[in-house]
């Protein structure tokens, strides 16, 4: 029988290694010359990957399209044709819009629950043209003792980050079936994970973080990861604590609009989805906007942004300008 903690899944063009012990496998799986970009935990994580790079660059705070542009520019003289990330979403994102805009594969190692390494979905390097096509990795190396190592707080965030792509993809315009019920297990697995607050299941959280990521890239997103997302960039507040607090408040509008898909959400989680959301907020220290250093008085610059956003017609009806606003007022 397989072993469903455990296994290799050739999908279409790209390879995911899942399991712990996983990261051992990296270098066969990587092969020889490429381009690593990661952080200084992802070196300590993962220093045979480190040492096997033709080049490394380390990945600063910043926006996905400025740090891939600078790295672009800094790019030494190398015929790798593979782009590295071993990181988070943002590390992965970045590698990604590099590898989109040097014509390069992409393959990642993530040490978060950001899903990023199974999606093609990130912003284009400053300097490269925007209608450039997306890169998913082509190499997925999900080692549950890396991609879910984080610090209790930090896990809930980014538990919450994954349970959003759970909860926004199967009501998008673009939803189908099997992404759908990949998104449904994702969820369900992220509740028992957290059925002990002080010891959460890692191994189940990592894979609830491929099975989302494996959702949100068929089914994509709406309303709730253009509120999330532009708390991030107005309001300057993490990705994961984003995700985490806005997620009770943008799941109750969903609901509005889609109630058949997140009544069956529940059913899989075994109780309101706005709850688990609730849970994960306050687990990782983000159950309001201020708690987060975010001023009441940035509130309409983040629903003005989040307004113009392409997005939102895809959970329709489209959010009004009004109804994000008062989103961000019920969540500071």
């Amino acid at each position: 029988m397989a072993d469903d903690r455990n296994f290799t899944w050739q999908d279409g063009e790209r390879t995911i290694r899942f399991g712990r012990g996983a990261l051992a496998d990296a270098t066969d799986l990587l092969a020889s010359g490429y381009v690593l970009l990661t952080t200084k935990r992802g070196r300590e994580i993962a220093p045979h990957v480190v040492d096997a790079a033709d080049e490394v660059h380390d990945v600063p705070a910043g926006f996905v399209e400025d740090l891939a542009g600078d790295i672009v520019e800094r790019l030494g003289v190398t015929d790798a044709s593979l782009v590295v990330a071993v990181g988070g979403g943002r590390v992965i994102d970045t590698a990604k819009a590099v590898a989109a805009a040097t014509g390069r594969r992409a393959a990642a190692i993530p040490t978060t629950l950001s899903a990023a390494e199974m999606t093609a979905v990130h912003r284009r390097a400053a300097g490269t043209k925007q209608d450039v096509a997306g890169v998913r990795p082509r190499v997925v190396i999900n080692d549950p003792d890396v991609c879910a190592s984080q610090p209790p707080a930090d896990l809930a965030a980014s538990s919450a980050n994954a349970l959003a792509h759970a909860v926004e993809g199967p009501l998008t315009t673009l939803a189908s079936p099997v992404p759908s019920i990949a998104g449904r297990e994702a969820g369900r697995l992220i509740a028992r994970a957290w059925d002990d607050d002080e010891h959460p299941d890692r191994e189940a959280l990592a894979l609830a973080a491929l099975l989302s990521g494996y959702s949100i890239d068929g089914n994509w997103y709406g309303l709730s990861h253009v509120c999330s997302q532009t708390l991030v960039r107005v309001g300057g507040v993490s990705h994961g604590q984003a995700n985490a607090v806005v997620l009770p408040h943008t799941t109750a509008a969903l609901r509005r609009r889609s109630p058949e898909p997140l009544d069956e959400l529940d059913r899989a989680i075994g109780g309101p989805t706005e709850a688990l959301a609730a849970k994960l907020a306050r687990l990782a220290g983000a159950a309001c906007i201020r708690d987060l250093g975010v001023a009441e008085s940035a509130l309409d610059a983040c629903a003005d942004a989040a307004a113009s956003r392409a997005e939102l017609d895809l959970t329709p009806p489209r959010a009004s300008r009004d109804e994000l606003r008062a989103i961000y007022g019920e969540a500071w």
